[in-house]
């Protein structure tokens, strides 16, 4: 299904993630490489191509259907489908698909956060959630699915070993279709850090299982994401990066971008960067134009 759909998209002359880059683009981080988390920068679908469109994106990502308050992946096939195509018409491509998988606490396992609540049906029904975001990846035209590591526990005795030996099933059966897990390091779960990234990824021998990396969130766990913690990081298992908006202005926490990006391309890096805002309230979209332009202007330099 897979090499059918790449194939009727390279027909239809419709760019895709697994697409090489343009000689130019993979010399530097350009517009061209450039995406956003949909939910963020806009009220809706249309809002969002539109958003692409000012700012010359190629690439969206996405989470949730801002409209109706639900993932993209649990939608019906043919709301996807018509979203899908929505997109396409808008000339927009999907970078990826951001899932809540493996975001919710283990049944059993205490956890730091006591309103991190477990789910056992969640738990159950692991592969049924990968089977919908690999078809719903299908139907939008990337390769790239987040996953999570569970909300973290209160004792990490044996914890990765236990969240390893869960991704394993769900990465033979996403290789199948062609389709990479990509974990992403998240402060609420049991991967936060680059060093916790590198210690889960040495225990999956799966090379279709990766990185979301979000180096913002990393200085969140007081690591030094760039340059002390993305130095120990397998550079050929990142897979997409995120930006949060916060690390862009400098009125927050502004991180050394430029940097990041010169060395993501000096270390063979080929993938989107995307971003996502995540200042809440009413400028949110606001905010999400003043982070686009704070991008656009970087990667122009």
């Amino acid at each position: 299904m897979f090499l059918m759909l790449r194939r009727t998209a390279i027909a239809l002359g419709i760019s895709a993630p697994w697409a090489a880059p343009s000689a130019f683009a993979a010399k530097r981080i350009d517009v061209s490489r450039l995406s956003a988390i949909t939910d963020e920068i806009a009220p809706d679908q249309a809002g969002s191509i539109a958003f692409a469109q000012q700012y010359g994106l190629k690439w969206l990502e996405l989470r949730s259907k801002r409209e109706i308050k639900k993932e993209y992946f649990q939608l019906p096939v043919e709301q996807i489908k018509a979203d899908a195509k929505a997109f396409r018409d808008g000339g927009v491509g999907i970078s990826f698909l951001n899932t809540s998988m493996l975001k919710f606490a283990i049944p059993g396992v205490e956890t730091i956060n006591p309103r991190h609540m477990a789910s056992a049906a969640r738990y159950e029904k692991r592969q049924q959630e990968l089977d919908k975001a690999i078809e719903a990846a299908h139907i939008l035209g990337t390769s790239k699915v987040r996953i999570f590591t569970y909300f973290r526990a209160k004792d990490q005795t044996g914890m990765m070993r236990r969240i390893a030996d869960d991704i394993g099933p769900l990465a033979a059966r996403a290789k199948k279709e062609g389709i990479d897990l990509l974990i992403e390091n998240e402060n609420a779960c049991n991967v936060a850090s680059c060093g916790e990234l590198v210690e889960l990824l040495k225990l999956i021998p799966d090379k279709n299982v990766g990185i979301n990396w979000d180096p913002f969130n990393a200085e969140n766990t007081k690591e030094k994401a760039f340059p002390d913690g993305y130095q120990i990081l397998p550079k050929k298992r990142i897979g997409n990066v995120q930006i949060k908006g916060k690390s862009l202005l400098p009125s927050y926490t502004p991180m050394d971008w430029r940097g990041i990006f010169d060395t993501l391309i000096k270390d063979g890096y080929k993938g989107q960067v995307g971003l996502e805002t995540h200042i809440f309230g009413e400028t949110q979209i606001q905010m999400s134009h003043e982070c686009m332009k704070e991008l656009v202007r970087m990667v122009a330099v």
